[in-house]
Formats: C-alpha cells, structure tokens, sequence
C-alpha cells in the first residue's frame, strides 16, 4: 500500500492532505468499531454502507423473539450515531459488486467509488443445501427474524387454544431448535423458563404436558466451542429445564410440519428455530481463489484482502491463519471481529505514514452461554464459572456491548423487571402488513 502524497498550493508554503476515502460495508460489529475509531482521524473520510439503516446486537436477538426486549433495545440508527462526526457518512443499500480495478462498489442505492474497501458484511444462515429446511424454518439472523418469530409462536399459541384434536394441539405447541451452540442454548432455555412462568398464566386453556421443547444438534455435546465442564453443566440444566435434548441427531429434511432426522427419527411441529449454521456472505467482484473455508475471505496478517493492496476484510467474514495462537483461523465470535477493526483503524494512518502496521493478534478473553435466569457457564482465560456468577458476567459483559447509553438503560430496565417478575409485558403480535380499510 503507497502512501498518500501531500499536494502543496499555489503561492503558499501550507501542505494540502486530500482526505483518503474508505468505505466499509457492513455495520456490524467490525465495521461500526473500524468506523468509530478511524473517524478520530481527519486524514480520512468514511462512508459506511448497510443495507439496514441500523446497527443491532445479535446475541440478543432471541430476547426480541421471545418477548423480553424491544427491538429498539438492541438496535440504533447510523444517522443517529454518525451526528457528531464530520467525515463519517452512511450510505443505505445492499452490496451488490465489487469493481476493483475502478476502485468502485455497486450497491442497490447507486455506485459508490472509494481508495480503500473494508468488507465487514459478517455471515448469513447456512442451511447446508437443504432447500426445505430453507423455505420451512425459522432463523434467528436479523432483526425482523426475531419479531417474525415471535409472532409465529404467539399466533401457534392462539390457535392452539381453540383446537380440540390433542395431536394437532401437541404439534402446534411442540418447538424444535436446530444447533446447540451458544444461540440454540439461550433460545431454547428462555423457551422452557417462558412455558414454565409465563404460557401457563397467559394460556390457562393449554397444558403443560402439552408443550415440548427440543434441542437438537448433529454433533455428540453442546456448546461445542466451550470447556467439557461447560457443556456437561449446560446439558444438566437444559434437561433440568424440561428441554429434550438430542444430540448425534442431523436435521435432513423439514415439509408437512415433520423434521426429518439423517437416523430416520422425526418430530412433529410447526416451529423450527434454524440457529444450525453460518456462512460467509457473496461478495460478488472478488476472484474465486480468494475465498477459503466456509466461502471465507482469505486475509493477510493486516487483514488484507488476498492480492490486494487496497481491499480488506474483517469480522466473520474473513479467515485469517497468520495469527500464531490461531493457525486455522479464527472463532466467527464478536470479539474478534471488535478487535479487528480497531487493529484497522490503528493501521489505517500508519500506511498513509509509510510506517510498519502492525499485525493482528486476537486477545481471547472468553465465551460464555445464558441458560436460563440465574442458569449460566462461562469460560474465561483460566477461570471457569457456573450459576449465578456467571449469569451476572454475562449481564454486565452484554449490557456494556450495546451501542449507546440509552440502548444499555432502557434493556438493563426490562432485564430488572424480568429478573423479579419472572415476566415482561412485551408478547405483542406485530404484523407489519397494512390492514384492509373498512367498508
């Protein structure tokens, strides 16, 4: 990467910096730290595009969907945040190509041209060729996935109270969630506390023994990146939930409300939660041979984008093997990709210096998993705690990721009231189609 060369003016001795243009595309957890920090430097004018016009927290997204947090308690808008900073700017539009050669990326809004390119775009559900599973379940990636969940199970709850055939009833009322790690964990153990706590208050007409709730997993534990004490304390409190926990069992086909299992064994239901998969988003524009595992992008130490001087990757998205303590990359987990993107940020005026950048070293600082209200396991740098220790560390360690203060008071509020009611009054049925005027 060259420097950037100082222009001179005319009859003056003042040295003109034209600010380099960087484009980062995706607002995640990457690109809105990359974005944040770099904006500190007037060398640079940034543009960030998304096609939401809102940054979200994912790991609590399956708090949206079952009716303990407002969408808004986890999402703000670029525009908003951008306010204060001068040379960041947003840029709504989905990705739609790269032209490396122009230095141009095309997006639905229009043609954006740029001196770097930052990819942060993270990853979107793999459903492993199933096309089924595809059109027929539930996933847990976005925004409006958590509120579209959250209407199904709420309208399947409706309906189950005016249906006499005990099957169908049971069908109705029968949750699988496909992918034991971390997601599936947390959504299945706020399912089973919620049927034990909530349902039965607000559906008296439904029976307990009715309900069932599945976790499912093709691999033989849960959390599968965590301690064997982790996830053998995880797997005690989820059956201690009511939860049917099927491990070895690999979701192969989901039609006519059956989930079909690679063993031959099959659930009845009209709910099931995809949380199985990952993989990385197209970045159409790119050559083939920069592309690993996953549909990961290949990176250098810098996170350089494979035979490009001016193209980067950050996040879930890129797979990075310079790194000594990770030669096979790095865990798809929002610390690294944090970390990343200040590492860019640093390095950024360090080039435009022709200073040596400094390589990327991810800092592990641990993984831990909610089960339930008190009902936690993480795993730190040496340290191992379960119960309520851990329940607390995974409060603060969420509360503090949020965006804004406002995002941390309004969600620390909810989560308050749902510690000491055991319930939340957030279980509205939103549907965002338009009704039909009355006649």
């Amino acid at each position: 990467m060259q420097p950037m060369r100082p222009r001179a003016l005319a009859g003056k001795r003042i040295i003109n910096m034209e600010p380099k243009k960087v484009v980062i595309v995706g607002g995640g957890f990457g690109g809105i730290n990359l974005a944040q920090k770099l904006s500190r430097n007037k060398s640079f004018e940034i543009v960030l595009v998304d096609k939401n016009n809102y940054n979200f927290f994912p790991p609590l997204l399956y708090q949206v969907a079952t009716g303990f947090l407002e969408a808004s308690n986890i999402s703000y808008p670029f525009r908003k945040f951008f306010q204060e900073k001068s040379n960041l700017r947003f840029s709504l539009g989905a990705f739609e190509r790269v032209f490396p050669e122009e230095k141009r990326i095309a997006t639905e809004s229009g043609d954006i041209y740029y001196d770097y390119l930052v990819f942060a775009t993270g990853t979107e559900t793999n459903y492993f060729g199933m096309e089924n599973v595809r059109k027929n379940a539930v996933p847990m990636k976005t925004v409006q996935d958590a509120l579209a969940l959250r209407n199904h199970i709420l309208r399947l709850k409706e309906q189950a109270t005016k249906e006499a055939d005990p099957a169908v009833r049971r069908k109705l009322l029968s949750i699988v969630v496909a992918g034991a790690g971390p997601t599936g964990v947390e959504v299945s153990g706020m399912l089973a506390e919620m049927h034990q706590n909530i349902f039965k208050k607000d559906y008296p007409e439904l029976k307990r023994e009715e309900v069932q709730i599945y976790l499912v997993d093709a691999l033989p534990v849960v959390l599968n990146p965590m301690s064997k004490k982790s996830q053998e304390e995880t797997l005690a409190e989820l059956r201690g939930l009511g939860i049917e926990v099927l491990l070895d069992h690999a979701v192969k086909d989901y039609q006519d409300g059956i989930v079909t299992f690679a063993n031959g064994k099959t659930i009845t239901t009209e709910t099931l939660i995809w949380t199985s998969g990952v993989t990385a988003t197209a970045l159409p524009g790119l050559p083939d041979d920069v592309l690993g595992r996953g549909k990961r992008v290949l990176v250098d130490a810098y996170n350089r984008v494979k035979g490009f001087d001016n193209i980067f990757a950050i996040g879930d998205i890129c797979y990075m093997d310079a790194d000594p303590d990770f030669p096979n990359g790095h865990p798809q987990l929002a610390q690294v990709a944090i970390q990343q993107g200040r590492n860019l940020a640093h390095n950024f005026p360090l080039w435009l210096q022709a200073t040596s950048p400094r390589p990327f070293r991810y800092k592990d600082k641990g993984t831990m998993a909610i089960i339930g209200v008190n009902k936690a396991v993480a795993d730190l740098p040496g340290l191992h705690f379960k119960g309520f220790i851990a329940y607390f560390l995974w409060l603060v360690v969420h509360l503090f990721s949020l965006i804004r203060y406002r995002n941390q008071v309004k969600t620390f509020y909810n989560w308050m009231v749902a510690f000491f009611t055991r319930d939340q009054s957030l279980r509205f049925i939103l549907d965002p189609k338009p009704e039909k005027p009355a006649h």
